[in-house]
């Protein structure tokens, strides 16, 4: 290898990201400048890729955690060939670009996570891992390791900092999954300066307690030492690997290399020169790359195409050879799937007989799992509570990663992570809590949100219905939370049909997270449930007059607190519409015809019912109308009991509507 060009490909990186956080006058240059010697190092000599195809089913994973650093990532992509241009590194951080300041899964390709939120990034790389080794267990037959790639993460001090890493790496280690291999930046700056004002720990210690392998490279940009410390860790068939590469942040800039200063600003023009000159860069031309640079990134694009195309002559052979195999994985890889379900009479079957919600999910589940192969999935050790154990399914474990229950651990946080990993690999996982520590969950659901993967989320004892265990457990305001995340769809169902439609909504969604807020308690089976649930809103009960006296709206278990309070109205000759609404986010997507037709805008009585915070219903009940919900935390205390305290009760509701005549 001409060891003066791999110097000039690797300062290629560096020079277009200078450059193109220069013209933004934005952006992050320190990570791209410290970093820019590993990544190439690990692009160009160990990771399975071809930029000619970047979704190959085999391809090594790669995942820029520390997702400020942007344009280490753009550069990589734009100089192997991705499709990325000059003009769109010009463009970085501007409108409507491929170079947005954080990576973008499904806007640019060879993005393979969106990432940000310092941490998450390690967090789903275990989720891609965890995906690999699970699809390896299935699909692999002697000689013909279809499936057989490994998981790359990058990320710096902050990620490390970060709550999500330890709670991730803590379950990888313990699962052994040891094709994921971790890439630490370790250069000791923070936004605010040292590390060491905040963060002294001896992370590879930390790292070998998870279980990992752990290794250090001593200068960051010695190419040979980082090889040989991915080889090693590629070498290891038992436990993940954690390489702590000591850089310099801004390296090469003078002026800011080893600086705080360097980590979220521009260098400046003067100081861009100067990089250029301690790099011995032979233009100062903005955007300038010698051809024979680009010449030795096109050759290293085409071991990417060769390695495929040997990968390609094998799975032909393999079809051949086990067409069962190739039966099931087409099934893996079908997207479309859970869209069979609609003429599934099985899956629809209801029995007629009160149960909780989380009860009639869980065998929502179990059918599931036989439909769908694809289907993994666990709880932040809560499977007997929330439902969420696939029986006969097996367990995933580092002894037997063929299994599909997923066992997460005390770790929400991370839990919704993986699970965007696994989401991100192709599997069609779902997670699961007590609906109060979805506030843990939060920013890894907005993530999936933004991914658009259609990751479950089965959220029980959803009410003030958790009783002895208090206010601590009692979810109030996690809703209305929710339904505020934009492209999350939250469904409450009010009975085992409703639940069946919202099982049906996530199984086939294919853009869109969707969660399910279940009961505890015991839901009487309603007559006139059904599919309609899928609109999001329907009349469930609808009134003999041509326009009804009022409408009275309710989700989950207030559906029938709302249906007993109709019949108590009946007999004051007042004839009320309820309307069930398991999904306000689904209704919104409805024709304003339809809306109109379920919430007509000529009755302005209007009251809804909910067990939890009110925020949000004042659309649905405007100026005139009223909401029956919580206005504080609940209590502990026997669910009958905190019913009646907090007055959802059919005769309080009927009081309250008559305060409308």
């Amino acid at each position: 290898m001409n060891r003066q060009l791999e110097q000039q490909s690797v300062n290629a990186i560096r020079v277009l990201a200078a450059d193109a956080i220069e013209k933004a006058h934005s952006g992050h240059p320190g990570l791209p400048l410290g970093a820019a010697a590993m990544a190439y190092e690990l692009w160009a000599n160990h990771m399975n890729h071809n930029p000619a195809d970047p979704k190959w089913e085999n391809r090594d994973r790669f995942i820029l955690s520390g997702g400020h650093g942007s344009m280490l990532l753009y550069s990589l992509l734009h100089l192997f060939g991705y499709g990325l241009t000059v003009e769109d590194l010009k463009n970085f951080r501007q409108a409507g670009s491929l170079t947005p300041g954080h990576p973008e899964y499904g806007h640019t390709a060879g993005v393979e996570a969106t990432t940000g939120p310092l941490g998450a990034g390690m967090a789903m790389a275990v989720g891609m891992a965890m995906a690999e080794a699970h699809l390896s267990a299935i699909l692999n037959e002697p000689g013909f390791p279809v499936v057989d790639h490994y998981t790359y993460v990058l990320g710096g001090d902050g990620c490390m900092m970060e709550g999500i890493s330890s709670e991730a790496f803590s379950l990888a280690g313990t699962l052994g999954l040891h094709k994921l291999i971790v890439l630490y930046d370790s250069n000791g700056i923070s936004i605010e300066g040292s590390t060491d004002i905040a963060f002294t720990e001896d992370v590879r210690k930390r790292m070998e307690a998870f279980g990992f392998q752990t290794m250090v490279v001593e200068n960051g940009n010695d190419t040979e030492a980082i090889g040989r410390a991915i080889e090693t860790a590629k070498s290891d068939h038992t436990h993940p690997s954690f390489i702590v590469v000591k850089t310099r942040i801004g390296y090469g800039c003078p002026a800011k290399e080893g600086t705080a200063s360097a980590h979220g600003e521009p260098l400046g023009a003067e100081n861009v020169a100067a990089l250029k000159k301690m790099l011995s860069w032979e233009n100062d031309i903005p955007f300038f790359v010698p051809q024979q640079v680009y010449d030795h990134y096109r050759e290293l694009a085409g071991h990417g195409q060769r390695a495929e195309n040997i990968w390609k002559q094998m799975f032909d052979v393999y079809c051949e050879k086990y067409p069962e195999k190739k039966k099931l994985w087409d099934q893996y890889h079908d997207r479309h799937a859970g869209e069979r379900l609609w003429d599934d009479e099985e899956f629809w079957a209801c029995q007629e007989k009160p149960d909780s919600t989380r009860n009639l999910s869980g065998i929502m589940i179990n059918r599931l799992k036989d439909r769908l192969p694809m289907l993994v999935g666990g709880a932040a050790d809560l499977s007997p509570s929330t439902k969420t154990y696939m029986k006969g399914a097996g367990d995933f474990s580092r002894e037997s990663y063929e299994g599909r229950n997923l066992h997460f651990g005390v770790r929400e946080l991370a839990m919704a992570g993986i699970a965007n990993g696994l989401a991100l690999h192709g599997l069609r996982p779902f997670i699961s809590s007590f609906f109060v520590f979805s506030d843990y969950m939060k920013p890894m659901l907005r993530l999936a949100a933004l991914m658009k993967l259609p990751v479950t989320v089965v959220l029980t004892h959803d009410s003030i219905g958790v009783g002895e265990d208090g206010p601590t457990h009692e979810p109030i305001e996690q809703m209305a939370m929710l339904r505020a995340l934009p492209d999350f769809v939250v469904f409450r169902p009010a009975d085992a049909r409703e639940t069946a439609a919202a099982w049906y909504y996530a199984a086939s969604s294919l853009d869109t997270p969707v969660g399910l807020v279940l009961t505890r308690q015991n839901l009487p089976q309603l007559k006139g449930s059904g599919r309609e649930a899928l609109r999001g809103a329907y009349v469930l009960r609808d009134s003999e007059k041509q326009v009804p006296d009022g409408i009275l709206i309710a989700s989950g278990s207030e559906v029938s607190l709302a249906v007993e309070a109709r019949e108590l109205l009946l007999k004051e000759h007042m004839d009320v519409r309820v309307v069930s609404m398991p999904s306000m986010d689904v209704f919104e997507r409805q024709t304003p015809e339809y809306r109109e037709t379920v919430l007509p805008g000529s009755v302005r009585r209007r009251v809804a019912v909910e067990a939890m915070s009110g925020f949000g219903w004042e659309r649905y009940v405007g100026l005139d109308g009223a909401v029956v919900c919580m206005e504080g935390f609940g209590a502990s205390a026997p669910a009958d009991g905190l019913f009646k305290r907090f007055g959802f009760t059919a005769e309080h509701v009927a009081e309250v509507v008559k305060r409308l005549f």
